[in-house]
Formats: C-alpha cells, sequence, structure tokens
C-alpha cells in the first residue's frame, strides 16, 4: 500500500480513509520537516529569551499569565497532558483514533506548532506501528480542540497510560512503544499544547462519515428504484427534463441514478400504459428531492472538510515571519455545524426509505403483493418487525438530528466561555450514519422479497444483479426464519460496499 505523505499538500479524505481503516503507512515530507526543524528553532529562543510566551513559558487557560521558570517547564507540559487526559465512558473506535492522530500529525508537519522533530517522528512511528492509544467517549466540549482525546494520545506518546496495538489487545504504552523501537518522548516547552490543541477528533469522524455517506447516497437511489419497481411505480419522474425544472446538482445526480437503475425494467414496462393511477406516493416520486438534497448537503461538507485539511489548528502559533500569535482557530463551529447538518440529511433520507419499506408491506398500499410480504399471511408475519426495526432505528435518528452545535456550556473559569460541541455533533453523526446503513439494508432486504412476488416478472439487469446477490446470502419467501440474521447479512453487504459494487458492475459507475 502506497504510504499517505504528510506535508506536501492538504490531506484528502481518501487518505484519511486510508490511514484510519486501511492502515495506510504514513511519512513525512522533507519540506514538513523542514518546516518543523525551522519553528522549532523559534520556541528555543523564546524559551530562553525569558518572555512571558503562551504556551512556552506560561500557564495556560484560566492560568495564562502564570509565569513558569525554566527548570519547572518539562513538568509543565507533562502535568498539562496528564491533568487534560480526563476521557470517560465507553472506548472510541481504533479508525477514529487512528484518523485523530493523522490529522493532528498533519498539522505538527505544518510547521505553526513549535514541536520538535522527534516529537513528530515519533507520533508518526506510533502511527504506522498499529499502536493506537486508548480514549473515552467523553472529554470534548469542541473548543480548544479536542481536549481530552488528544490528550490521550500525548500521553502514550510519553509512554504513559494504555493502548491497543496492531492485535487488538491492550498494552501499557511505554511496552508498546518499546515493542515498536520507539522511544517516550519527554516533552518540551510547547508541545504538550501543541500535541492537545486541534478540531482533529471531530474533523476525522466529518471525513469517515462522508466516505460513507457518498456510498449511501448512491446505494438509496438503488433501493428507491428496487422499491419503485416492488410497487410497480413509474420511472417518467425520474426525467432529465422535470428534475433540470428545479436545478439542484444532488437532484438531478439521484434522478440520473435510479433511471439508468430501472433501464430495461420489465417490471416497470408492464404497465406503463394504462396505468390508472396518476401519480405515485411522495416516497416514491420525490425520491430524487430529498436524496439529492442529501447529496448537496454531503458537498457542502466536503468543502469545509477540505478547507479544515488545509489548515493548521493550534494555539498560539508560529507565523512565517517568527511571532508567536494565539488566535481562536481551535473553535470547532465550522466542523460542527456540518456533522449536524448531515445528521439532519442522514434522518431524512432514513425517514423516507422507511416510508418506502411499510408501504411494500401494506396491502392496502402495495398493488397486490401478500400482506407483509409473508409466505402464508396470518400464519407467518413475513417482513413486519423488520419494518418495526426500521422504524426504530429512524425514530433514533430524527432525535439524533437535534443539533449538538447550538449548546454550549463554559468551561476553565469562563475564560472558554462559548464551546462547540463538536465531539458530540461527531459522536451523534456516527450512530447515524450505521442507522442509515440499517434503514437501506431492510429496505433492499424487503424490496428483494417483493421482487420475487412480481415474477415471472424481471426487474432491470441492475436491480436484478442486487437481487441475485441477496439471495446468495437470504434465502426467498417462504416460511418464516430467524429475520435478524437476515437483515444482518444484508447489512454486511451494504457496509462491506458489495451491493453498490453490483450495480455498477451491471451498468457501470452511479453518480
Amino acid at each position: 500500500m502506497d504510504p499517505v505523505v504528510i506535508g506536501a499538500g492538504p490531506l484528502s479524505i481518501e487518505g484519511v480513509v486510508a490511514v484510519a481503516r486501511g492502515g495506510a503507512p504514513v511519512k513525512l515530507a522533507a519540506e514538513a520537516i523542514a518546516a518543523i526543524e525551522t519553528a522549532r528553532a523559534r520556541i528555543d529562543e523564546l524559551a530562553a529569551s525569558g518572555k512571558p510566551v503562551y504556551g512556552v513559558s506560561t500557564g495556560f487557560g484560566a492560568l495564562a499569565t502564570t509565569y513558569i521558570a525554566p527548570e519547572m517547564r518539562h513538568q509543565l507540559q507533562r502535568s498539562l497532558v496528564r491533568s487534560h487526559a480526563a476521557g470517560s465512558g465507553a472506548e472510541v473506535e481504533t479508525e477514529v483514533i487512528r484518523a485523530m492522530m493523522l490529522l493532528r500529525l498533519a498539522t505538527l508537519a505544518t510547521g505553526r506548532t513549535g514541536v520538535r522533530r522527534i516529537t513528530a517522528e515519533t507520533y508518526l512511528g506510533m502511527l504506522n506501528a498499529g499502536i493506537t492509544p486508548v480514549v473515552f467517549e467523553y472529554g470534548s466540549l469542541g473548543c480548544s480542540g479536542d481536549l481530552a482525546p488528544l490528550a490521550h494520545c500525548a500521553l502514550a506518546l510519553m509512554g504513559e497510560g494504555v493502548v491497543r496495538v496492531a492485535d487488538g489487545s491492550h498494552k501499557c504504552a511505554a511496552e508498546a512503544l518499546a515493542s515498536a523501537g520507539l522511544a517516550p518522548v519527554e516533552l518540551e516547552e510547547k508541545e504538550g499544547l501543541a500535541l492537545i490543541n486541534g478540531t482533529d477528533g471531530m474533523l476525522g469522524m466529518l471525513a469517515l462519515a462522508i466516505a460513507d455517506l457518498r456510498e449511501l447516497a448512491k446505494l438509496a437511489d438503488i433501493s428507491a428504484a428496487m422499491s419503485v419497481e416492488a410497487l410497480l411505480g413509474t420511472d417518467r419522474v425520474f426525467a432529465a427534463e422535470l428534475q433540470a425544472l428545479r436545478p439542484h446538482p444532488g437532484q438531478a445526480a439521484s434522478a440520473r441514478n435510479i433511471t439508468r437503475v430501472l433501464a430495461g425494467s420489465g417490471i416497470v414496462a408492464s404497465h406503463a400504459e394504462g396505468d390508472v393511477r396518476v401519480q405515485d406516493a411522495y416516497s416514491l416520486r420525490c425520491a430524487p428531492q430529498v436524496a439529492g438534497a442529501v447529496r448537496d448537503t454531503i458537498a457542502h461538507a466536503e468543502t469545509v472538510a477540505a478547507r479544515e485539511l488545509a489548515s493548521a489548528i493550534d494555539n498560539p502559533v508560529v507565523l512565517p515571519d517568527g511571532r508567536i500569535e494565539s488566535n481562536g482557530n481551535f473553535h470547532g463551529a465550522p466542523v460542527a455545524y456540518v456533522l449536524d447538518f448531515l445528521a439532519i440529511a442522514a434522518a431524512d433520507l432514513a425517514s423516507m426509505a422507511e416510508r418506502r419499506t411499510d408501504r411494500m408491506l401494506d396491502v392496502a398500499r402495495n398493488h397486490g403483493l401478500p400482506p407483509f410480504l409473508a409466505g402464508d399471511p396470518g400464519v407467518d408475519s413475513g417482513h413486519m418487525i423488520a419494518q418495526y426495526t426500521s422504524a426504530g432505528i429512524v425514530s433514533e435518528m430524527k432525535r439524533l438530528a437535534a443539533p449538538a452545535s447550538v449548546d454550549s456550556i463554559p468551561s476553565s473559569a469562563m475564560q472558554e466561555d462559548h464551546v462547540s460541541m463538536g465531539w458530540s455533533a461527531a459522536r451523534k453523526l456516527r450512530r447515524s450514519v450505521d442507522g442509515l446503513s440499517r434503514v437501506l439494508a431492510i429496505e433492499v432486504l424487503t424490496a428483494a422479497r417483493a421482487l420475487d412476488f412480481r415474477a415471472p416478472l424481471a426487474p432491470s439487469p441492475a436491480t436484478g444483479a442486487v437481487h441475485a446477490l441477496v439471495r446468495k446470502h437470504v434465502e426467498g419467501p417462504g416460511p418464516d426464519r430467524f429475520l435478524s440474521a437476515e437483515i444482518e447479512a444484508v447489512h454486511g453487504l451494504v457496509v462491506s460496499g458489495a451491493l453498490v459494487g453490483a450495480v455498477e458492475d451491471a451498468i457501470g459507475e452511479l453518480e
């Protein structure tokens, strides 16, 4: 696997995912090393000057006016990291921690933080060795950076605390570092602050969510098309000339996807003439309008993420002319807003998919399908409770769509009197993305069963490919079976990308 190079230009979302999930190696560009060394020389100069400089020779937060004597500054940095490693709750996922570490390293590589080369290279060594500090769910307010989560990472760099190693087991940090041929770092002036003062946790989760939602948006178009077939809907409403009347780019892309996925459908062709229904229900007819708005929201989030990935976030920062200046760039508002926005979009997309699932099960609305798609209605319940599961997930997603970024609880003796809660926004978005993947899996599972009942009418080549793949893992209609296992099987196909892959193998890449 090719290494992800840090310091030769901004990281991409794909680069973040490659390191966080794929274990891609990381290396520092030569220009990054030069920038780190130049900035560190300036920090050393200021540290020796006797001049009070925040983060170099003073305390932190509300203690910023307290001058720290040179002989106490190593202790100052250690105390900062130890005291800020105050997380609580469940462990955060390894991919999130790796993304966070990569992004903190990217800021270190800008030469704006003033850390030493050995500090950056040891942090990099931890990533490449698969050493993942244990980070806990609670502790970040999304302002002054993701302080507690990043402090747990810095603690491991110091050889303290607990980590997970490449095989997933727990080890003490000092033992893990030694096994990887790395020595604990004794932090010097400014370094403790530089290691914890960034939006890297929330940004890492944003990058991972964007990558997931891109694929789920494609799957939502596929599942909508399957439901259109299953419910004997029309494809005429997705025509390009109708979409052009409202020129949102996401809407147009979604409509093109659905049209391509439905192309060649014998089921759609079977009622193209003489259908007495004037219009399909909104959950079918308006699928591109909702899924398209989701796509446009993802695009906005990508713009914000790209700007953030090109940022150097620390306080204070070392400017190119050597000045050390305090700033407020660690405030997570820009990231927090789009994290919340994406949770809203994901909830609405899931809500529409659940309505299509429910429609396929209702004998009063499913145009000739058996009640609940049961093999023997009355004796069998079919997919009745799958819809309950979907509805329960959607209900939770609606609660998760309430924005975290409008909340603020002052901290640090009112010095930090407005915070972003961006970490909280990111944590709930991860749960929303998982929920969306499960709701779409249930729609696909249900639509595949409905298509079985439409035989001998044939689905399109694209939806037929999805149906065939599902049938490799889940049997067709018959007596009731253990349904949870079937939902999980299809969810596995969602998460792996196999369902989207089956369609793209059949008709080419979707938008």
